[in-house]
């Protein structure tokens, strides 16, 4: 056999293989906004486990072993119900049947507060806004399920001090970005249908911003490879 042929012969098997893990075990997503800073920044790219929540038919949103609900504080990577076209990360904050509101900043769950305490410690903020703006900009500790989280309050911004309530409909997450005053999530758009749900955020695997337009600047973080993402 010529060494062409054996190497089609090769890609042959290989390519479906790489299809089939990248359908339903685990895929490569890569972070384009702030709007979970400080947990994930903008160039990081993750790896998304695709079985967290069940075994899917390849290609499909069939699950084999049906599927379970996330967990409170799960970092979810799904396809925006207003255009499933696009893919979504956002942190679960509210389960099916729950009622979830905002007062003063302080997220609640059937009426009991996620913890949420102002913390004096420095954080990612990089690309994020711009270095006038980083006064406005406090971190708090919260502990949300069995993680502990930090996320960003700008506190100019008023629209997002109170919200709700609301109650999660039966088959739905609500779900929130970590960089709260910035964040497009489901105290705008909704919660998201369990069947959007592609997978859970596993590990940072690679840093880099490319710096192709003016406003960008070439970026890689080496400190953030194999970081979890909790």
């Amino acid at each position: 056999m010529s060494p062409v042929r054996r190497h089609i012969i090769t890609l042959a098997i290989l390519l479906p293989i790489i299809f089939i893990i990248r359908a339903s075990i685990v895929e490569p997503y890569r972070i384009p906004s702030g709007s979970m800073i400080p947990t994930l920044l903008i160039g990081d790219h993750i790896f998304v486990n695709k079985m967290s929540y069940g075994l899917r038919v390849p290609f499909t949103d069939i699950f084999l072993t049906g599927q379970s609900v996330p967990d409170r504080g799960d970092v979810l990577v799904f396809r925006y119900p207003k255009d499933e076209s696009i893919n979504y990360i956002k942190r679960v904050v509210a389960l099916p049947g729950e009622t979830v509101e905002v007062r003063n900043r302080v997220v609640l769950v059937d009426g009991k507060e996620i913890s949420h305490i102002l913390v004096d410690e420095p954080v990612h903020t990089e690309s994020m806004v711009a270095p006038k703006d980083l006064r406005n900009i406090k971190p708090y500790k919260i502990k949300i399920g069995e993680y502990d989280a930090v996320v960003l309050h700008d506190i100019y911004q008023e629209w997002t001090r109170n919200w709700g309530p609301r109650k999660v409909p039966e088959g739905h997450v609500f779900v929130m970005g970590d960089n709260r005053d910035r964040s497009s999530d489901s105290r705008m758009w909704g919660p998201v249908p369990l069947q959007n749900i592609k997978g859970r955020a596993m590990f940072i695997w690679l840093n880099i911003m490319l710096g192709l337009s003016d406003e960008e600047q070439f970026q890689f973080r080496a400190s953030r490879i194999f970081e979890s993402v909790h």
